[in-house]
């Protein structure tokens, strides 16, 4: 073993920690992260041997980091309670379960192999915020570590708790037939047990673990492993079908037809559906989500409202905490249901159960359920290249233009602006519920562009267009991953 401490500093992301292992961190470097994560458990929760949650996904690598973190962990102090092979999920849920001080889930989850990463939180049900990432660093690569005696213990079939956790209070009485699939990742030895624990009739697709995923990554935004889900759907007349990623934190949902529903769609159904039960209830979504939960028939007349909030788990995770919402929903798939349907993380199985109880309750196919939303016309995601120190200042100085043709009432295909919400960037809607989004990527060189309208694919188009003249404009926009 190389006796330098290897770490790479961008390998601090946002709200996670992610690096190639070997090349960018080492075992070393693993165990720097380790009394680092301890010494700001121990100065957060002022105790000198808090207890800390660990688990780990199926990755060849995975337990051999996890042992170092310990080790790491244990030199500040930290009892470590190991609870072996898990989803990001399950460890949350141990910290409420057994009530521990914090977490640390060694997982890349969906990323190739080689990568490597620990997904942490302090307080109970959530991760790390942007500032405590940025504290971690500092600590860690300036070596500003506490000392002291943790010890460990393994915590035998926790796996099982949440298993059962699960299923005992989800049982639905109509027979589905789901598709299950996990792209050959840890969910595999989960997500089919749970669904037909709670009586659904489970067809797998690569549910078996592999480390070398032989298909693709399993990664629910994946074409591959979409594609892959819908002909089985199709092959074996299914009601629905669930794709799994690598730590079981997301889902992908396939209706009966083989069609992909986008998640931000997926969260609205679930909405609509627990406002039934939970009237005047809040939901939060993130801003690349669509229109229409602001103005849906049904959320209203539950009285329920909906928050437009920042992109990334993290974000929206701390929204539905600090809001007491019932939800929240995310496009990329992450999901969040607080008490009493979860404890406010993101769970995947947890929301293929969700959408399980949806067609419990209705007499209908998921493709007639998903027919009764309005339909909208929405572009992908769309990123033109924009340098990291330029982005933020670009959009900036487009969001004084937007607020200027707002003011001065001036139209865009024919209408005025009648919202700018700045949360995140610049999301500006019109009166018929159509809107644009302009804003800088949190993990790369570039913008991010959204457009939708419930009115036509032209619409969508000209909000488009506008945007993209104004980003011309700036002269600081390189070329679009891709575009409409």
């Amino acid at each position: 073993m190389s006796k330098e401490i290897k770490i790479d500093p961008f390998g601090f992301r946002e709200y996670d920690a992610r690096w190639i292992y070997e090349k960018d961190i080492n075992n070393l470097g693993i165990e720097s992260l380790g009394k680092g994560l301890g010494t700001q458990i121990i100065k957060h929760t002022k105790k000198t041997n808090p207890r800390v949650i660990v688990g780990h996904d199926y990755r060849s690598y995975s337990e051999e980091i996890k042992n170092f973190l310990k080790k790491g962990l244990i030199s500040t102090g930290c009892n470590i309670e190991d609870i072996g092979l898990s989803l990001s999920p399950t460890v949350y849920f141990a910290q409420f379960n057994l009530n521990a001080d914090a977490v640390a889930m060694v997982t890349a989850s969906h990323n190739e192999n080689g990568w490597t990463g620990v997904k942490m939180g302090i307080q109970k049900g959530l991760t790390h915020t942007p500032e405590e990432m940025k504290e971690l660093k500092d600590i860690t690569l300036n070596n500003k570590f506490i000392e002291g005696n943790g010890y460990e213990k393994k915590i035998e079939n926790f796996r099982n708790i949440y298993v059962q956790d699960l299923v005992q209070k989800n049982k639905i009485n109509k027979k589905i037939k789901a598709v299950v699939a996990c792209g050959n990742g840890t969910a595999g030895i989960f997500a089919p047990e749970i669904l037909r624990g709670i009586g659904c009739e489970v067809v797998e697709l690569d549910c078996n673990l592999d480390f070398t995923f032989p298909k693709y990554n399993p990664n629910p935004e994946d074409i591959k492993m979409l594609h892959a889900i819908s002909k089985v759907v199709k092959e074996n007349n299914a009601d629905i079908g669930f794709g799994f990623d690598g730590d079981g934190d997301r889902v992908g949902i396939i209706d009966n037809k083989g069609n992909e529903i986008f998640s931000d769609k997926i969260g609205l159904l679930i909405a609509r559906n627990l406002s039934t039960q939970h009237k005047r209830s809040k939901f939060v979504v993130d801003v690349k989500s669509t229109g229409l939960y602001a103005k849906d028939e049904i959320l209203l007349k539950n009285n329920c409202e909906t928050i437009y909030w920042k992109t990334g788990h993290s974000h929206i995770k701390r929204k539905v905490n600090t809001e007491k919402a019932l939800a929240g929903f995310e496009k990329s798939g992450h999901f969040f249901f607080n008490q009493p349907i979860g404890y406010g993380y993101d769970d995947g199985i947890n929301s293929a159960i969700q959408i399980c109880h949806l067609l419990n309750n209705k007499n209908k196919k998921m493709n007639e359920i998903f027919n009764e939303l309005p339909n909208t016309y929405q572009t992908p995601t769309m990123a033109p290249f924009c340098k990291d120190d330029e982005k933020y200042q670009v959009v900036e100085n487009l969001l004084k233009k937007i607020e200027k043709i707002k003011s001065d009432n001036i139209k865009i295909d024919s209408q005025i602006i009648t919202e700018v919400l700045t949360v995140n960037g610049i999301r500006f809607s019109f009166k018929d519920g159509s809107w644009g989004l302009i804003r800088a990527s949190s993990n790369k060189p570039s913008l991010v562009i959204v457009t939708e309208s419930p009115t036509s694919n032209e619409r969508k188009k000209k909000i488009f267009d506008f945007i993209d003249d104004l980003l011309q404009k700036t002269g600081k926009i390189g070329e679009y991953d891709q575009k409409i």
